[in-house]
C-alpha cells in the first residue's frame, strides 16, 4: 500500500508540474517545466549524496574508528545482497542517522554519536536496517525527483509572478484567473504532496527494516527513544536534509512533527508521528509471532 501510495502521489505531482506550465504558458510553458526538471533530476541524481553529506556536517570514518557500527551495517548488507555503503559520522549529542544515495552501489549511511549512546546493539541494528531499507527501495531518488518536481513548480511561479511566460492569454478573464491559482496554489499543493511522499516513504521502511532483522518491536524501542531524543536535544543540520533523517533533526525546535500536531499540521510535516510508526511496528510484531 505504501508503494502504491507512493507511485499515486508521483504521479499526481508530476501532473501537477504539466498542468501548471500549460496554465501559465500554453505549450511552452509545459516544455519549460519539462526540461527545467529534467535538468534539476540529472544534477541532483549524481551530487545529492555530496550535498546532503556536507550539509549534515557528516564525515567519513573507518572500520577501527566504529567497528560495531562497521559489523552491524555488513552483515545487514549481506542479508539483502546489497554493496557494503560508506559510513559517516556526525558530532551531535541528538540521537539520529540517516543514508543517501542514488543507489545501493553509491550510498552512504551517517549515525550521529547521541545515537550510538543511547541504543542497545538490537535497537541500532533496527535503525541502520531502516536506513538501508531507504537505498534499497530507492526512496532518496524518490525524494530527489519530487523535490526537484517542487523546484520546477516554483521556478514556473516566479517566472509567470515576473511574466516571464509569455504563452499566457491576458485578455482572457478566466485564463487570467487560472495563472493566478496557479501561482499562489501549485507550490503550496506541491509541498503538501511531497511531504505525503516523504512520510509513505518513512513508513515503508518502517517495514522494510523490521522484515530484515525479524524484530520489529528493536525498532519500535529504538524509535520511542529516538522521540524523546529529538524533543529535547537540538541539533544544527541544514532544513533541507532534515527528511533524510530516520526521525526529524528539527524538532526540538517546535518546527513540526509534534504528536500533538493536527491534521493540518501533519500535512507538512516531513516525518509521520513516532507514535504512529511504533504503533504499526507493534502491530506487525502481533502479526509475525502469529504466523
Amino acid at each position: 500500500m505504501n508503494n502504491m501510495k507512493t507511485a499515486a502521489l508521483m504521479g499526481l505531482l508530476g501532473g501537477l508540474l504539466v498542468a501548471v506550465g500549460f496554465a501559465l504558458g500554453q505549450q511552452s510553458g509545459a516544455i519549460v517545466a519539462l526540461v527545467f526538471a529534467a535538468g534539476l533530476n540529472f544534477a541532483m541524481y549524481f551530487f545529492s549524496d555530496r550535498l546532503a553529506l556536507r550539509a549534515a556536517r557528516a564525515v567519513p570514518i573507518e572500520e577501527h574508528e566504529l567497528p560495531d557500527v562497521y559489523q552491524i551495517v555488513r552483515s545487514l548488507a549481506q542479508r539483502e545482497n546489497m554493496p557494503m555503503p560508506r559510513l559517516y559520522f556526525i558530532e551531535s549529542p541528538q540521537p539520529n542517522a540517516f543514508a543517501t544515495g542514488r543507489n545501493p552501489a553509491n550510498a552512504a549511511v551517517a549515525v550521529t554519536r547521541g545515537i550510538l549512546q543511547i541504543m542497545n546493539r538490537q535497537e541500532l541494528e533496527g535503525v541502520l536496517a531502516h536506513e538501508l531499507a531507504h537505498v534499497k527501495n530507492r526512496d532518496i531518488l524518490i525524494a530527489t525527483i519530487a523535490a526537484t518536481i517542487g523546484a520546477a513548480l516554483s521556478f514556473l511561479s516566479r517566472m509567470a509572478f515576473w511574466g516571464g511566460l509569455g504563452g499566457r492569454r491576458d485578455n482572457n478573464p478566466l485564463g487570467a484567473i487560472g495563472g493566478i491559482i496557479a501561482i499562489i496554489v501549485a507550490p503550496l499543493a506541491a509541498m503538501v504532496i511531497q511531504m505525503a511522499i516523504s512520510r509513505s516513504r518513512e513508513y515503508q521502511a518502517d517495514r522494510s527494516g523490521a522484515l530484515t532483522t525479524g524484530s520489529p518491536l528493536a525498532l519500535a524501542s529504538a524509535l520511542a527513544k529516538l522521540e524523546r531524543g529529538t524533543t529535547q536535544v537540538p541539533m544544527d543540520v541544514d532544513p533541507a536534509v532534515s527528511q533524510l533523517f530516520i526521525a526529524d533533526p528539527l524538532k526540538a525546535f517546535g518546527r513540526r512533527g509534534s504528536p500533538r500536531s493536527g491534521g493540518f499540521g501533519r500535512m507538512f510535516s516531513t516525518h509521520p508521528p513516532i507514535p504512529d510508526r511504533v504503533a504499526r511496528l507493534e502491530q506487525m510484531a502481533m502479526g509475525v509471532m502469529e504466523r
